[in-house]
């Protein structure tokens, strides 16, 4: 069992694991850092962006001119983002039989996987995972699509070197891809199959694939992937907290014969409950002295949990008439998938459906006024509804697309409006970057319900891996905080360890196979009994094996020189080898030297140019004279007895 680690990013995973002539990859997360790196898109042009000098390295050629702009001393590219894939060479995608995505957010880059590389497995996910990761994709596209750019700049990667940092710095930009389209969207979830909580999925015909609740987001699981007598237990992206979806189902994940781990929390420094708490304190005292708070987000996930809490604030303190307004191609849609997976949330989401009440609250917000969703700020009847102080969920978190962007624009010269960021993807500092200077006040409270170290410990301990595999930035504290060993994955066994590009052996090897009998072989047998409950027989057949499947069928006929091939009895029992040096020496082959390396025995017989290799599961003899090889063969078949 082999692992190809083929992302950097431990929140982004993209793994290839290869056992019984089966290649399963284990999500397919796309990297979104890279797009700090680019100038925004907005949808109107605006001026400020637009004026912005262009900067061009001395050694550069006159075609560069205009890839590059200036913002408060930081240079960016103006052109449409570029986003970082898995890396493609370390494996030939079209070996792969199927994909396992865990959630919607680790399945962002599976056109890239699927379209144009000879793909033509299987992609596993669950509805909830497979329809909101469509709303990401869809909408990521959407916002690209409607400001495009005359020029896509590709010159200034051969001038990295006389980049200034952190443009200068970008790790590979050469292998950076340019977005996909809706259409490669709708070929790449043609793949999709899709799978409920505990549903066994046959694969190759030797394993068998279950997705199990893992308590992150709706929809999302972690993976058994199981043959006859092994087990492995693909973790990713896992919350042991109560929120809104179905709690996690540690009963299944127990006992594995190795557990892969990633995707722990992105920011361990910052308790999800306090930071929820610090952004309803912050969103009330903004819109309480007039001014209006604007939040970057996804169109799903956190935001519902957002919706909930911070109505619920308001009210309490008789805020109740802030309107709060969801812009977003893909808001009404969102808000109504939510409403209608109700066998994937927790159990009081449940309840309220069974009793026929909706099971999320921006469902009343919405149907009385308070929550307002839209398409775009240009949508119809929004410039109606809109007034201030307000609250506005929209746009990426990255600040590089979407109407985000014209909101800080219009807001931006304000000290009372206020920016709050709580997806812990992207640094707060670097999505504000290409709008300086701004005077609108930025909050950053992070909000991260996947597991923390101390739970992903305590987690571990319960599960009791046999083997445990982790990425290796998971020993190492975070650089701003180089003493907090609370912030590293501390465990009385260290565990196995990979990074990028990696080739690791997970050290599980195929011991065991279940094995068929066709009937009229079994017909054959004339079997002796050992004890009560145990026989034993001796066969001769022929091994069949197709698809991973075993079978033995009886001989074909044929003829009596063929026949003569076939053993006429079965050698068993432990190897001596002073024995067999024993009866070497009176077959006249008195100069056998012995020699242990590791525990394998190695006989030379110096005159006879021969060697007698001997290990645990194993005997060879190596000679170039045939004659001698069958003769040493004999020998050795003295020292073990037969039936």
């Amino acid at each position: 069992m082999k692992l190809y680690c083929l992302s950097g990013h431990p929140n982004k995973p993209c793994n290839v694991v290869t056992f019984k002539s089966c290649t399963l990859m284990l999500d397919c997360g796309l990297d979104m850092n890279s797009v700090s790196q680019f100038l925004p898109l907005p949808l109107v042009a605006s001026h400020r962006l637009g004026s912005l000098s262009t900067w061009v390295p001395r050694d550069a050629d006159s075609q560069l001119e205009g890839e590059l702009r200036e913002c408060m001393n930081r240079v960016f590219v103006n052109s449409p983002p570029e986003f970082g894939p898995p890396a493609s060479g370390m494996m030939d995608f079209s070996e792969v039989d199927a994909v396992l995505v865990s959630n919607y957010h680790s399945m962002l880059a599976l056109p890239f996987i699927t379209n144009s590389t000879g793909f033509s497995g299987v992609v596993l996910m669950t509805e909830p995972t497979m329809q909101i990761g469509r709303l990401f994709m869809e909408e990521l596209v959407e916002y690209i699509e409607r400001t495009p750019k005359a020029r896509h700049a590709t010159r200034w990667k051969n001038y990295l070197r006389s980049l200034p940092p952190p443009l200068g710095d970008a790790e590979a930009p050469k292998t950076w891809h340019a977005a996909y389209t809706l259409k490669a969207i709708t070929a790449a979830l043609a793949h999709v199959q899709i799978v409920a909580y505990n549903e066994k999925i046959d694969i190759c015909g030797a394993l068998k694939v279950t997705a199990v609740s893992s308590g992150y987001c709706l929809g999302s699981c972690n993976w058994l992937i199981c043959s006859e007598h092994e087990k492995l237990a693909y973790l990713s992206g896992s919350s042991t907290l109560t929120t809104h979806p179905r709690p996690i189902d540690q009963v299944s994940l127990k006992n594995a014969d190795v557990m892969i781990m990633t995707a722990l929390n992105h920011t361990p420094m910052y308790n999800p409950d306090s930071m929820l708490g610090e952004f309803c304190v912050a969103v009330a005292q903004t819109v309480r002295n007039g001014g209006s708070a604007l939040v970057p987000c996804y169109p799903s996930g956190v935001v519902y949990d957002l919706f909930e809490c911070l109505s619920n604030h308001l009210d309490n303190l008789g805020l109740s008439l802030i309107p709060m307004y969801f812009v977003s191609p893909k808001a009404e849609s969102s808000l109504a998938y939510s409403n209608i997976f109700s066998e994937w949330l927790s159990s009081t989401k449940q309840g309220k459906v069974y009793s026929h009440d909706d099971p999320f609250p921006h469902a009343h917000l919405t149907k009385c006024g308070r929550l307002k969703p839209f398409k775009s700020l240009h949508a119809e009847g929004f410039s109606s509804e809109y007034r201030q102080p307000c609250i506005v969920f929209c746009g990426h978190p990255s600040l590089r697309f979407g109407d985000a962007i014209h909101f800080i624009e219009m807001w931006g010269n304000n000290p009372q409006n206020a920016i709050l960021f709580t997806e812990p993807e992207f640094d707060f500092g670097e999505a504000l970057a290409p709008f300086q200077p701004l005077a609108m006040r930025p909050v950053y409270c992070p909000i991260d319900t996947s597991l923390d170290f101390t739970q992903a410990r305590k987690l571990i301990n319960e599960l009791k891996p046999g083997k445990l595999v982790v990425p290796d930035v998971y020993l190492r504290p975070p650089a701003m905080a180089p003493h907090r060993t609370d912030l590293i994955l501390m465990l009385e066994e260290t565990p196995l360890t990979y990074s990028e590009g990696e080739l690791l052996n997970l050290g599980i090897h195929r011991r065991l196979e279940n094995m068929g009998v066709k009937p009229n072989l079994a017909l054959m047998l004339n079997p002796s009994t050992i004890r009560p409950g145990l026989c034993t027989s001796t066969v001769t057949a022929e091994l069949h094996i197709q698809d991973n499947q075993y079978t033995l069928k009886p001989l074909e006929d044929s003829d009596d020189e063929s026949a003569t091939k076939y053993p006429q009895c079965y050698p068993y029992g432990n190897l001596s080898v002073d024995d067999l040096v024993q009866r070497l020496a009176q077959a006249g082959f008195t100069d056998a030297k012995v020699e242990e390396l590791s525990g394998v025995f190695i006989i030379t017989l110096e005159n006879d140019s021969g060697i007698i290799k001997i290990s645990e599961a194993s005997t060879h003899i190596i000679s170039g004279n045939g004659k001698l090889r069958e003769k040493l063969r004999d020998i050795l078949l003295e020292c073990l007895s037969s039936y």
